[in-house]
């Protein structure tokens, strides 16, 4: 069995869609995997997001913890402490939350907190990062503004070990997407002789090519996620010593590509629900 943690603060429907549809795909296709639990840096109460999830969670029978981030620096940061200063504290409070739950690995999914070495170091960190191993990082607004500054061919979302370089950790696994072609060609022939910051600055993520670019992406992100954790539990990607590798042994890191690529995997995935 294959346990696995679920970091998330909960803060709306995407961070419910995404457990909701692994939990699902693990109940009707994965039996040998199982989410152990899921931990909130909310507490009930403080938003009505996070009530929602929390509601979700109860739902679906997973063990929940919370250890309220806001809580914890109101009573810690009265003297101006910066929350770098505060974490390693914060950190040490959620290993004590989660004594005795011993996950195989676990999964960032909307979690807002940037995860401290002491918790990178007791569990493997799954975080999922909008771009290709070789793509921007920061932000998916950041991300999407990236590609159509750079006039990108392609995009995709990676699969990766979360380490104190955030957004770089060792990569397990990638999906692609195409943004050129027939369906993308009209949005990108507005860039022609305009202004990109003029366009950002007037109508942002409302802007078509924008939205276009990260739907296509947004969309795959679920299955991808679903995809490693399959691999995963089926011996194809082994987490080991702060590092991916192969079910021959090999590191999945080095020259591009870096991780395994699960498209096949996905578009199959996709064409079963008629998304493809």
């Amino acid at each position: 069995m294959l346990n696995i943690g679920w970091f998330s603060s909960g803060r709306g429907e995407g961070s419910r869609g995404l457990l909701r549809f692994v939990h699902q795909r693990l109940e009707r296709d994965l039996p040998k995997a199982r989410i152990r639990f899921v931990f909130s840096n909310r507490a009930p109460g403080e938003a009505e997001g996070s009530d929602e999830f929390f509601r979700l969670v109860d739902f679906c029978g997973i063990p929940r913890i919370s250890c309220s981030s806001a809580e914890f620096r109101r009573t810690r940061g009265s003297a101006g402490r910066r929350w770098a200063e505060l974490r390693p504290e914060f950190d040490r409070l959620t290993l004590d939350a989660l004594a005795g739950y011993e996950p195989d690995l676990c999964v960032l999914a909307g979690y807002m907190l940037i995860v401290g070495g002491e918790v990178c170091r007791r569990y493997p960190m799954l975080n999922l990062h909008p771009a290709l191993p070789d793509g921007p990082i920061g932000t998916w607004q950041e991300v999407v503004w990236t590609l159509i500054r750079e006039r990108a061919f392609h995009t995709g979302a990676m699969i990766h070990l979360a380490t104190e370089e955030v957004d770089r950790g060792p990569v397990l696994s990638y999906g692609t997407v195409p943004i050129t072609g027939p369906d993308f060609d009209p949005a990108w022939q507005v860039l022609v002789g305009s202004d990109l910051e003029s366009i950002r600055g007037v109508q942002g993520e409302d802007f078509p090519l924008f939205r276009q670019i990260r739907q296509a992406e947004y969309r795959r992100e679920p299955y991808l996620l679903f995809e490693t954790l399959r691999a995963v539990a089926e011996g194809k990607v082994v987490v080991r010593d702060g590092q991916g590798w192969d079910a021959a042994g090999q590191p999945l890191v080095g020259s591009w590509p870096q991780g395994l690529c699960l498209d096949a995997e996905i578009d199959r995935a996709m064409a079963a629900d008629g998304l493809v």
